[in-house]
């Protein structure tokens, strides 16, 4: 049976069929920024090994400073340690049955969590590798797990790019080795009106005090924000650009939010208010050789990106063939 597409391979359609109509139409196709960012180097940070890679997701373990990414091809989990150029396999291509491993973060207990789009997410020590637990999407329905964060209780959210629902485990629910993932918030009806949509939810992060999540319609290039407290959704307020094609998010304690913004090569870099209901662009960066970014990692100075190459004779098309894979290493950013 042919593999899905990931949600990075329909932006650029979903997008073009949606120009010049409806409210998605209103906004400028891309971010716009204030200023460029002219002291932001790029360089590489580790290879991958092998030819066919397709790395989607990226997590840093706090603790240790190893940084896990997931291959979209067929599930492997490489790791790269601390000074290390090149990156190992920590988990090898299908295991537990995974098929792809696209959002990944590692907890505060050097728990690893790694979603496979087309099943739920599975849980890893760190250590041994051993998995600790899995949960998957019940029944028949269409659904694609996306992307994960992880709140300073221990609780884990992961977006559904079909379904537009936010999934949660508990640190109970997570105690028990597994189970099925029920949908605790659903944006369906928040969500901007687009003909034919088929996905939306991508990129997710959590408030580092806890008190609410920000994920991204990576379609619409909206940003929302979910009370942790009260339950309530609401559209973040947007100041000097918009989120198209955003997809991975990572929001600082400061209130800096980063995004990629995956098929036009582009970071950006916001400034939310207190409570995260308004976020003002504050830098963008473009450049040809993030290589179609996915999403990234901001940690001690340093932001890495998963250059995932998903248009060189990946899933998203066939634009020759893949240089060596990456992650690049952005300073100044």
């Amino acid at each position: 049976m042919k593999k899905p597409l990931p949600a990075v391979a329909l932006i650029a359609l979903a997008v073009s069929t949606t120009a010049g109509t409806g409210p998605a139409s209103a906004a400028p196709v891309g971010p716009v920024a204030p200023s460029a960012t002219p002291h932001a180097r790029i360089s590489t940070a580790f290879t991958l090994p092998g030819e066919r890679v397709y790395p989607e997701g990226i997590a840093t373990d706090r603790r240790t400073g190893a940084v896990y990414v997931g291959s979209y091809a067929d599930g492997t989990v490489y790791r790269t340690l601390p000074g290390r150029s090149r990156a190992e396999v920590f988990l090898p291509a299908g295991t537990d049955g995974r098929r792809t491993a696209n959002g990944l973060r590692v907890d505060d207990r050097g728990r690893l969590w790694v979603t496979d789009s087309t099943a739920g997410v599975t849980v890893y020590d760190t250590r041994s590798g051993t998995r600790l637990a899995r949960f998957d999407v019940p029944g028949s329905t269409p659904h694609f797990v996306n992307d994960v964060a992880i709140t300073p209780d221990g609780t884990a959210y992961l977006t559904d790019s079909i379904r537009a629902v936010v999934y949660r485990v508990t640190r109970s629910q997570l105690a028990t080795g597994g189970g099925v993932l029920h949908p605790a918030y659903d944006l369906a009806a928040e969500l901007t009106p687009i003909p034919d949509r088929r996905f939306s939810l991508n990129g997710i992060t959590a408030d580092p005090r806890g008190r609410h999540l920000l994920t991204v319609d990576m379609i619409a290039g909206e940003l929302f924000r979910i009370d942790l407290r009260s339950g309530g959704i609401t559209r973040v307020a947007l100041e000097g650009g918009n989120l198209l094609n955003g997809d991975g998010l990572d929001l600082a304690a400061d209130g800096t939010l980063r995004v990629v913004h995956n098929t036009t090569n582009t970071l950006t870099r916001w400034r939310t208010n207190g409570d995260g209901t308004r976020a003002r662009l504050t830098r963008t960066l473009t450049d040809q050789s993030l290589q179609i970014p996915t999403t990234l990692t901001h940690t001690r100075g340093r932001t890495l990106v998963v250059r995932s190459q998903f248009d060189k004779g990946g899933p998203a098309g066939d634009n020759g063939d893949p240089a060596p894979f990456t992650v690049a290493e952005v300073r100044g950013f």
